[in-house]
């Protein structure tokens, strides 16, 4: 005795490809041996409905959708799920026919170095590497890269020289949101985070393998995500702060310029956009930036480091013994006092320099 048809055995068409639907009806009714004009009474559309549907001009629509699965017994969801189809992958082969304009701003975008790092899918067509450059920052259109990410999203407005590495700068920054978007933290509170920082100045004397996890946990109980990504080359970029959400922050920090004095500074910078500025844009630490926010952000990083009280001393630090006794007096690593002085220009910046640890990332 033969067993009972299956769901899939007794609907002869039910393809797991995207086509046009009414392809697949045509070829339903004709395994059924139904003509049009028959369908056409059996559904109660006229035969000029029927063939619009089938050649397309038409779509299935729920209702169709309703009256095909009585006469064909091919469920209406299928019908339903087969024009959904068909037209999300009509849209995105309109989504594809791309400018010129379009294509060519993928010459901004550091697109070698993301495929490289396994952030975009390496096409080899170009409008294939511009939908997967877009999805990658999130927007639908390079117009909506240009006022979103160009425009209001990055606050280096006043840099001439970061303006022509937009790209490669928006290209880190979106790599570090992505990374803090993965890291629990608890919602913002700035008199924790006021106190995560001054816990963290504790870490300067330490090792990267010590104080990179314990900065990144002190600072996650406050409600920011402190990340390390590696530098876009020609970005010019050593640091980001971004509110991810109305509770979390992002600092994101690389070890441009190598040295543990400014991968220190560059934090503290960052830590004071984040307690001192507004929230609706991304500051980044490039060259050159004139923007009052920076200095003011500057300031903070230096009070942090070395607080002003100790203004006083600093002339008077003309030897390395000098520097090591002031630097473990008040908690910092020497190498940090050595990157004020030469600031200040009290001692040339050729100087004292191997009080300064190096920094490398451990693939390095």
């Amino acid at each position: 005795m033969a067993g009972r048809a299956t769901k899939r055995e007794r609907y002869a068409y039910e393809p797991d490809y995207v086509t046009e639907p009414g392809e697949i009806l045509q070829e339903t009714i004709d395994s059924l041996g139904i003509k049009q004009k028959e369908l056409a009474a059996r559904t109660g559309y006229s035969p000029k409905h029927i063939n619009q549907l089938i050649k397309g001009i038409k779509r299935i629509s729920p209702e169709a959708a309703l009256r095909l699965e009585k006469v064909t017994r091919v469920p209406a969801r299928f019908w339903n799920n087969l024009e959904a189809q068909y037209q999300e992958r009509k849209a995105r082969l309109a989504d594809c026919e791309s400018s010129p304009g379009d294509l060519a701003w993928l010459r901004e975008v550091p697109t070698k170095e993301l495929i490289k790092r396994g952030a975009i899918e390496d096409r080899k067509d170009q409008p294939g590497l511009l939908q997967s450059t877009l999805t990658f920052f999130g927007v639908a259109s390079v117009a909506a890269f240009r006022k979103g990410w160009g425009q209001h999203q990055i606050a280096f407005r006043k840099s001439s020289g970061a303006e022509k590495c937009t790209g490669g700068i928006a290209a880190w920054v979106r790599l570090a949101e992505l990374e803090a978007a993965s890291i629990e933290c608890k919602p913002f509170d700035s008199r924790k985070f006021d106190a995560a920082l001054r816990k963290t100045r504790e870490l300067t004397v330490k090792v990267p393998d010590e104080f990179v996890p314990a900065m990144q946990k002190f600072c996650a109980a406050a409600g920011i995500a402190v990340v390390l990504v590696p530098e876009i080359p020609g970005s010019r970029v050593s640091g980001a702060a971004k509110w991810l959400t109305p509770h979390k922050a992002m600092i994101a920090l690389n070890l441009r310029g190598k040295r543990n004095d400014l991968f220190w500074f560059t934090f503290f910078h960052e830590a004071g956009h984040i307690l001192n500025d507004g929230r609706d844009e991304v500051f980044v630490d490039v060259d050159y930036a004139d923007d009052p926010r920076e200095q003011a952000a500057n300031q903070f990083a230096g009070a942090m480091l070395i607080p002003a009280i100790h203004d006083d001393e600093l002339p008077d630090l003309k030897s390395k013994s000098a520097v090591r006794s002031f630097a473990n007096r008040i908690g910092v690593h020497p190498g940090i006092v050595v990157g004020r002085l030469q600031h200040d220009k009290i001692i040339p910046f050729t100087h004292m320099n191997d009080l300064k640890d190096r920094l490398r990332w451990s693939e390095d």
